[in-house]
């Protein structure tokens, strides 16, 4: 029982971690677009590169995804996951920019 309840304090102990750390992050971000603005220069990626962290933070902490050869399936479905809704997204912008552009290259 004592290596159990071990396991379950190091266990609860990383979740803490990793929801004090996205909490910094989130609130981090926040700031930064309340101070600087969203029109300043650097903004944009500040913000994008907290949200990277966060996304890794959050994997390592909550998904327990990490190097070892057992979760590797895991990573290789997120990342899969992650490519998939990128071409949606990417893929509807840019059918979305071309439609916009056609219309208004008509009403000239």
């Amino acid at each position: 029982m004592d290596k159990r309840s071990e396991m379950h304090r190091r266990e609860r102990r990383r979740y803490v971690i990793g929801y004090g750390g996205s909490l910094l992050l989130t609130l981090t971000t926040f700031a930064v677009a309340y101070l600087f603005g969203i029109e300043t220069p650097g903004v944009y990626l500040t913000i994008g590169l907290l949200g990277l962290a966060q996304l890794v933070l959050q994997l390592v902490y909550f998904l327990h995804i990490d190097r070892r050869r057992s979760s590797r399936e895991d990573l290789h479905l997120v990342l899969f996951s992650t490519m998939v809704l990128l071409i949606m997204i990417l893929g509807t912008i840019w059918v979305l920019g071309n439609l916009a552009m056609r219309m208004h290259m008509h009403v000239m």
